[in-house]
Formats: structure tokens, sequence, C-alpha cells
């Protein structure tokens, strides 16, 4: 991420940091750095699919670290795929390491690897705390260094692009935040940091000038320049003589520092650009105006120079000061109502890329290599998706269509040329397109076209996944599945709760009626566990089925008592606790090598289920609650529960009698019940090609008749009060 050497640099001359005191100020976050930084950095689980109650935890911590010494917090995070396709090779490498790294983790060696649902439990951490944040519909460091800009503030991150904008209220490397040890006395708290501002950077080099820093991100390298561009340059360099008049006698150290002693020695970045096409021989051509028609190495410089340049006035400070207009940028293919969606962080950027690119990006997980990818179990529920967002209803005007069209076919014409793919902005041209509630919005694009669509084109109802294959990056050409019951995108708020629903249980193969004896809070979890039962290849033994529900009567007794758990009547709390801290003693334990790739590979698939299903709940804007993602799935805690478990002891003897024990037996029927071969499999599976014979693994409440599950079930609801309809 950013550029390639410079944090290494900077970092190796303290002189460039400054100490400060952190307190009484405005902060913007760089999200997506935030999360991976706090995961990685406090020895939480890599292997057993993540710890999601520590990392709930530990953000909570930080952001009262935040309150404690008046810090106000406003968290970016990013969107979709840039449009203008710049950055698509790069997310593909990372990808691919990912894949390399997961697989490493499941041999129980190294490896970073970020849960699946890290980001979800995140967002949903800032809104329960109360947090402003905003999703852009790209990514976001050009909204990011905008905003701080203009309210004069720093930026908290760990992005090294973050060392080129030119930011007067500075950088805050996450390295160096030391938000855990607070200092000062209580009235005057303040966290330790350092502080980078460019102006350090241009004073070592003979006060250069500012504008040529993002020159030098171009030469290192970044997210959008290739290597083989970088390589090219610093040939030429090489035989120029880097620092030949700037460098004043110094002989460069590195890479970076040659780049900007050589930078140093000149005034402006036109005269950069006129050397290097004097030195490539390209044909004469205004500099910094008409330089890009040639598309020589000048050309490609002056527009990578474009991802930096800032402007003082950011959409976003609109967006948290009334919390009305989304930020400009958002495509028009969204709704209203998802648009808004998708800038509070409630609808994955997932399916604005499904829309948009008609292309996804699967995030690997640790698993078993040999087998399957874990995201094949969920291919069912983001067929349906692709089908709710691709399908062509009357909800789209011919004109609407016509002008989407064009714009893919532009797309696909030229990359990379122009256009600020950092969220909007750039010199390119703005095409507005009306959604179908008739409110204009836009995105950036050149003329000539910059943004890339797959090579099936808007129309066609299929979808590029890249999805693990073995150890290597796979690309899939998925088709959309028409769902029986129809729903148009341009009016799915028009439509009513008990339709959309039925949608979403039509999906995963399920009757309401067959959820009641379940909280409505945990109906979503169950009903994943249900399908999990029936698509999950291995099918999930029986031991793995009861350590996941174990788990999630565990979150349910962490939820209580943090809450007081007022939705459970005639609950004894102290015995409950006691269950809690039962349950809690079976975790693995660091140091514990020995892991059961197996229930790895099988618990993988059912976040795959729970991400999908998330996703589509999301699309169909919530009809069912959604659940508290921390609370639901604990690896270190289900792994140590299955070990338990396949040892030959009872589930039932880790349990009470007021609450713990009713709630997790209403639970397991349910889920046996819901994936018995009785049970109908979901229409998107695949009626007749996937579904046929796969009832068989849900054991339909084996030793259990129906007059002892309608027992259970009937003694639970007397413990439950009524549910809260704003849940």
């Amino acid at each position: 991420m950013g550029v390639h050497g410079l944090t290494t640099f900077v970092e190796g001359h303290r002189n460039l940091l400054q100490d400060v005191k952190f307190r009484d100020s405005r902060l913007v976050i760089d999200g997506c750095s935030l999360y991976f930084r706090l995961y990685f950095n406090h020895s939480l689980d890599k292997q057993h699919g993540g710890d999601y109650d520590a990392f709930a935890s530990l953000l909570t911590q930080f952001l009262s670290a935040l309150a404690a010494c008046n810090i106000q917090p406003y968290v970016v995070l990013d969107g979709g795929t840039d449009p203008s396709d710049k950055k698509f090779s790069t997310l593909r490498q990372r990808l691919q390491s990912k894949i390399k790294e997961a697989d490493s983790l499941s041999h129980g060696r190294n490896g970073s690897v970020l849960p699946l649902l890290i980001r979800d439990v995140f967002i949903q951490t800032l809104i329960q705390r109360g947090v402003p944040l905003v999703q852009c519909p790209a990514e976001a460091d050009w909204e990011i260094a905008c905003l701080a800009r203009q309210w004069n503030c720093p930026v908290l991150t760990n992005d090294s692009d973050f060392y080129i904008f030119d930011l007067p209220g500075g950088y805050l490397p996450l390295n160096f935040f030391q938000w855990t040890s607070l200092n000062g006395k209580a009235s005057h708290r303040y966290i330790s940091a350092r502080c980078y501002t460019t102006n350090e950077l241009c004073r070592r080099f003979g006060s250069m000038n500012k504008e040529l820093l993002p020159l030098c991100a171009v030469l290192a390298g970044n997210d959008y320049s290739t290597p083989k561009d970088a390589d090219q340059i610093q040939d030429l360099l090489g035989v120029s003589g880097i620092g030949r008049s700037g460098g004043k006698g110094r002989a460069p150290n590195s890479r970076i520092e040659g780049f900007l002693l050589w930078l140093s020695s000149f005034k402006h970045p036109a005269d950069v650009l006129e050397e290097v096409r004097t030195l490539m021989g390209e044909e004469g051509g205004d500099v910094g105006g008409k330089i890009g028609q040639k598309g020589g190495l000048s050309s490609h410089l002056w527009a990578g120079m474009q991802e930096y340049h800032i402007t003082t006035q950011s959409a976003l400070a609109q967006w948290f000061s009334e919390g009305k207009a989304a930020p400009r940028g958002q495509t028009s293919w969204l709704p209203e109502c998802l648009s808004l969606a998708a800038a509070q962080g409630l609808l994955a950027p997932f399916m604005v890329d499904a829309l948009v690119m008609h292309r996804v990006l699967l995030i690997p997980q640790v698993e078993n290599s040999r087998l399957a990818s874990s995201h094949c179990s969920a291919s069912a529920i983001r067929r349906a998706i692709y089908g709710i967002l691709l399908q062509r209803g009357q909800d789209v005007p011919a004109q609407d269509m016509r002008v989407q069209e064009n714009i893919s076919q532009g797309m696909r014409g030229e990359r990379g040329r122009g256009g600020r793919g950092r969220g909007g902005g750039g010199r390119g041209q703005v095409i507005v397109l009306p959604t179908q509630q008739g409110v204009s919005s836009g995105f950036s694009i050149e003329q000539g076209g910059t943004a890339t669509v797959s090579a099936q084109g808007f129309g066609s109802l299929c979808v590029e996944e890249y999805d693990r294959m073995d150890l290597n990056f796979k690309k899939n050409i998925v088709e959309a599945h028409p769902l029986r019951t129809p729903l148009l995108l341009g009016t799915l708020d028009q439509a009513p709760v008990e339709v959309r629903l039925g949608v979403l249980l039509e999906v995963l193969g399920l009757k309401e009626s067959a959820l009641a004896p379940v909280p409505l809070h945990l109906r979503l979890a169950v009903a994943v566990t249900a399908f999990w039962m029936r698509e999950a290849k291995p099918p999930p033994s029986q031991a793995q089925l009861q350590a996941l529900v174990l788990g999630l009567v565990y979150g349910e007794l962490s939820w209580g008592n943090q809450s007081g758990a007022t939705h459970y009547q005639h609950t004894d709390w102290a015995a409950e606790r006691n269950v809690w801290a039962g349950l809690d003693h079976r975790r693995v334990r660091p140091g514990e090598r020995r892991l059961d790739v197996g229930g790895v590979h099988s618990f993988s698939q059912w976040q795959a289920c729970l991400w999908s299903t998330l996703c589509l709940n999301q699309l169909l804007l919530r009809p069912l609650p959604e659940p508290h993602l921390s609370w639901l799935y604990s690896g270190t805690l289900v792994h140590g529960l299955l070990k338990y478990l396949k040892g030959g002891r009872a589930a039932e003897s880790l349990l009470g009698v007021s609450m713990s024990g009713p709630l997790y037996s209403s639970m397991l029927d349910t889920v046996r019940n819901c994936s018995s071969k009785t049970h109908p499999s979901s229409s998107a599976a695949g009626r007749g090609k996937r579904g046929g014979g796969r009832g068989r693994r849900g054991r339909g409440g084996r030793g259990r008749g129906g007059r002892r599950t309608e027992e259970i079930n009937n003694r639970f609801t007397l413990l439950m009060s009524e549910e809260e309809s704003d849940y």
C-alpha cells in the first residue's frame, strides 16, 4: 500500500517526524488502515477464523482512549473498485499473496490474513459507539486528504501515500500513535505520537518545491505505477547521474533518496517532465498542458502526479456536518436508498462492484487449500444477489440504460489515463447520470473513457468472480440467478418487508415459521447455519455444528453480561456467568500448535455463507435484523469447543438450565429441522441440480422426537419477552 520504500526512508530519518502530544482535535482516520493495524498488532487470532469479540473490545478501547483526550474521530473507508481499473492488477497481486499466506497459516506457519468479517465488525462497532463514518465510492485516500486539508487536522493511517500529500495538519503514522498508554492529568490527557509534514522533507532536500513530491511517488512506484515503469526511469537516471546538481555532493543511500536528490535540482514539475521527454526522445508538446497526448513516459508521470493533487473543498465535510448529501462519485446505478446505505457503510462494496464492474474479488480465508474455496458453499446466495442487481426490469428507464451502455463501451476503451481514481474530482469530464429516484449523481471520467468493466458488458447477466483454486487466483464466470419472487432494484424500498423477507428466506431455502422458536436477533445466524449444513462440502460433522451453536450461546451470554439482557426473563444470571466462564475456559490457548484443518475449512465455509447472507440482507434493506457480529463467532473458542466435543463429552454438560441450555436446544433443533431432507432446498442452489440428496446432512432431529422439540421450544418461548420491533 502506498509508495514503495518511502516509509522505510522516513522512519530511518527521525528528524522528519516530530514528537507531539495529541489532544483536543479532530482526527481523520483511514478506517481500512486502522482495522488492519489493530488486528495484527495485538496478537489476535489468525488461524481459526478470527476472534471478533476480542477485536471489538480492542476497538472500543481505542475509541475510549480518543474520547479521554478530547479527540473527535471521523472514519473514512474505501468503497468499491476504482472504475478506472488502474489498481486492478495491484489488487489481484495482493489477493494472490494472501492465498499463499492463508495456506501458510493453515500449516502452522506465519502469515497475515484478516478474518472475513473483520470489516463488518469494525463498521458495526463504530455505529454502536456513535462514531461518524463514511464509505467512499472507491479508494478513500484522496477524499481523506481533501477533508484533512479543509479542516486543518491530521490524518491517522499507515499509508505512505500520505507522506506525499501536502497536509497542513500533518500525518500521524499509526506505528507511532501510542494510544494504549495515555499521559497527562485526568482533565488534560494526551496521546504521544509523531507527526510528519512535507515541510520537513522538503527542507532536508534544499527546500525543494513540494509540487515535486508526487513525481517522487510515481518514480519510486506506487499502487498505480508498475515496477517496469519505475525500473525504466531508474535506469535512465542512472545513466544520466542521479543527484548531479541538486545532491550537493551527497551519495544516495536508497532509491527514494536518489530520486529526491535528483528532483531537488529542478524548480518545477514541468522542468522534470521536459528533462524526461528529452532523455526519452519524445516528441514535443506543452509540458503540463498537452503533455499527456503523446502517451510516452512523461505522459505517465504527469497522469500519476494528479493522484496527489488535492483541493481545499471536500465533499465529505458536508456529509459529516449534515449527514444528508452523499459523497461525490457515487454511481447512479444504485437507487437512492442503497446509495445512502453505501455511504453509511451499510452496503458492502462487493455489491457495488458486482453492479458497476460486473466483477468481484472474493477474500481468501485460512482453509484447506486442497479443497474447493470456502466461498463455493455460498455461491447460490451470491448468484441470487447478482440476479437482483443485474436484472433489467421496468425500473430501469431506457435513457438510463443507453447512457450506462455508452459509458460501459467507453470504459472498456482506455485504462488509467487521467481522471483521479481516488474519489473523483480529476481533470476529466464529469458524467452525471439520473438515478431511478430522480436524484442526479455522477463520477469523474476522462474524455475518451477511463473506467472498465468486464468483457461481459453491462447487458450480460453474468459476473466475473475471482476466487481461490488450489493456490492460485482464478476467474470464474458466474451466471446471475432469477428469483421466483422478482424484485426491482429501483423500487426495493417500496416493497413490503414481508416480500423482502420472503426473498431472503427463499434464497436460504427456509420458511419463516421454521425460525419462530429462535429469538429475532439470532434468526439470520440460525438460518445461515441451516444453509451451511446443506451446502458445505464436506458435510459438517455433528461436533462442528454443536461447537458452532455453543459459540452462539457464548455470544448471548457475553451480551447478557454487558447489557443485562432484558429480552430474557426468569434467568439466573449468577449461574449463567459460571456457564460463560466454563465455555471461555475451553478456548484454544496460545502455543497449541496442532490445527484441526477440517474444522478450519468447515467454519470458513460457515463464515462465507454468513458474509454472503449479510450482503443479501443489506441489499434487501435488512428484512431480518443484523446480528451482533462480534458475538457470533470467536475462532479460538469454537475450535476449543470442537476439541472438547471430539473427546466424547456432551455439549449439554457445559450449559445451565435457566437460559443457556434451552437456548442451545432451541437453536440446534431449529437448524436440524431446517436442514433435514424433508425441508425444501433453496431455489438459488439450483433446483434438482444441486439440491438433491443434500437433506440427509441435517440429521433431522435424530434421537429427538417431535414432542421433545415442541416441549423445549415452548419452554424457551416462556423465557423470552416480546421481541422488540426496532431491534
